[in-house]
């Protein structure tokens, strides 16, 4: 599903992504906050297409471009027990603290906190994990 946002000068190109992280202290009093707004946090979304319309952001102190974004699925690690295609689950990052460990960041992926509802896309394999936790590749929506 294409939806609008906007998007500071230096992302503002087609096939870019990012990670929504929710809104900001500056975007508060925003008369355009509404189109800035309105994705899910933590999600990654793709540039499909630019727009014209810029309009200046207090929380960059510069210009955002109006694009059209598209959610695109991403890497994730989650326990193996709950590792089902098309379940929605609340995700769970492993806490391990294992920073130098292949899968850190797809167990603790940006933007989605504890509890965060997700949806599991496909289901990959084991990742081998340092302390022996039981946990599986996923893509996640």
């Amino acid at each position: 599903m294409i939806q609008l946002t906007l998007v500071s000068e230096d992302l503002a190109k087609e096939e870019n992504r990012f990670i929504y992280l929710g809104p900001q202290l500056e975007c508060k009093g925003c008369k355009v906050k509404d189109i800035c707004l309105n994705l899910e946090k933590g999600s990654e979304y793709r540039i499909k297409k630019l727009r014209k319309p810029t309009h200046d952001c207090d929380m960059i102190e510069g210009l955002v471009h109006v694009v059209e974004v598209e959610k695109v699925s991403r890497k994730a690690v989650v326990e193996k027990k709950i590792a089902m295609e098309g379940s929605r689950i609340s995700f769970q990052p492993s806490e391990c603290g294992q920073v130098g460990c292949p899968h850190f960041y797809e167990c603790n992926p940006t933007g989605v906190d504890a509890g965060t509802k997700v949806s599991i896309e496909t289901v990959g394999e084991k990742a081998e994990c340092p302390i022996g936790q039981s946990r599986t590749l996923v893509t996640i929506m």
